[in-house]
């Protein structure tokens, strides 16, 4: 779900090529649900593989990311480690959330509503430890660099593009810059003509860019009271807005009172909040991550890949290596040397 400031952030579009030179660490949880969710046949089916093992998000990482390396932009990915406490209420709500879906994606599929069944299954996407594995090892074959982070992903990510070890944070989410992310880019995994769900409307998803310094400024408010207003319109860790509170409210009180005490003094019952909203405003400030990783990319192992995609998941193997034919030379372009590890 995220923190929903899209209403209150300023962002800019751009094109994916915009981001050619730059290095972005990847939520990798968030990615894959994306690709698990749209990545799917007519009937809604996730893809699989003739063990009925499911492909989707595998075949996700194999073109987005050799469209991303083509274009000279290099991904690493970052998975989440061991979730905080504060988030078990929201994982609770997701497995019932998904639950709920799938009973409603089984009953559109029986009465042939093709449009629910889309909708309600891309509501199914679950991933489990062995997709996680695939994953990671697909990565390693393409020669683009992963971590596990302690925690959050996200945070780790945002904690990255800090430092500068990466230019930004890529997520849906805009809790990155709750976390601190400088830069966030969104939209990066799935991009073209896509269909709002119960409408015939199609709207153009591009990449876009959300600026930490920028979205303070224009709010008039620094980044502890950026995690107060996420606080009080509702995150992963307090799910679920304060009854009344929207994110206009919410600015306007994070705009006159500096902490988060301050704030519930002047709310009823002192906002009843699920979780102690001191808690969350410490987690984002002094989120879990690590500091040992290392970032090298490298020309992708092509039989290694074909080996796994073709050999023990059905892929084409025709498209598989016109897919990282288009790697190589973006690679080179942006590293501009003979040894790619070199320059990182």
């Amino acid at each position: 779900m995220g923190v929903q400031l899209g209403e209150l952030v300023s962002r800019r579009k751009i094109s994916l090529s915009d981001l050619s030179g730059r290095t972005i660490a990847v939520d990798a949880f968030n990615i894959l649900y994306q690709f698990l969710s749209i990545i799917r046949g007519l009937d809604g089916r996730s893809l699989m593989d003739k063990e009925g093992r499911i492909t989707s998000h595998l075949s996700g990482l194999l073109y987005r990311n050799a469209s991303l390396v083509e274009m000279g932009v290099l991904p690493s990915y970052v998975f989440d480690g061991e979730p905080p406490k504060l988030k078990r209420l929201e994982i609770v709500r997701r497995a019932e959330a998904k639950r709920v879906a799938t009973v409603k994606y089984e009953k559109a599929l029986a009465e042939g509503r093709r449009e629910d069944v889309r909708t309600y299954a891309q509501a199914t996407a679950r991933l489990t430890g062995p997709m996680v594995s695939d994953a990671q090892r697909l990565l390693s074959l393409m020669g683009i660099p992963w971590l596990q982070a302690p925690s959050e992903g996200e945070a780790q990510a945002a904690h990255m593009a800090a430092k500068r070890d990466v230019y930004a944070a890529a997520s849906q989410d805009y809790d990155s810059i709750l976390f601190g992310a400088p830069v966030l880019v969104r939209n990066i995994a799935i991009t073209g003509r896509r269909k709002l769900p119960r409408r015939n409307v199609y709207v153009e998803v591009e990449p876009e860019v959300v600026e930490l310094d920028l979205v303070l400024r224009h709010l008039n408010i620094d980044r502890a009271g950026l995690i107060n207003l996420g606080i009080l319109i509702g995150t992963d860790y307090n799910p679920g807005r304060i009854r009344g509170m929207g994110p206009k409210t919410a600015l306007k009180l994070v705009s006159r009172y500096k902490t988060i005490q301050e704030i519930r003094g002047h709310l009823e019952n002192g906002g009843r909040f699920t979780v102690d909203p001191e808690e969350l405003v410490k987690l984002f400030l002094e989120p879990e991550v690590t500091e040992r990783y290392e970032l090298r990319w490298v020309e992708p192992d092509v039989e290694g890949v074909v080996g796994f995609l073709c050999g023990e998941r059905a892929f084409s193997e025709d498209r598989v290596r016109k897919a990282l034919d288009r790697m190589g030379p973006g690679l080179r372009r942006v590293q501009g040397r003979s040894t790619l590890e070199k320059w990182f």
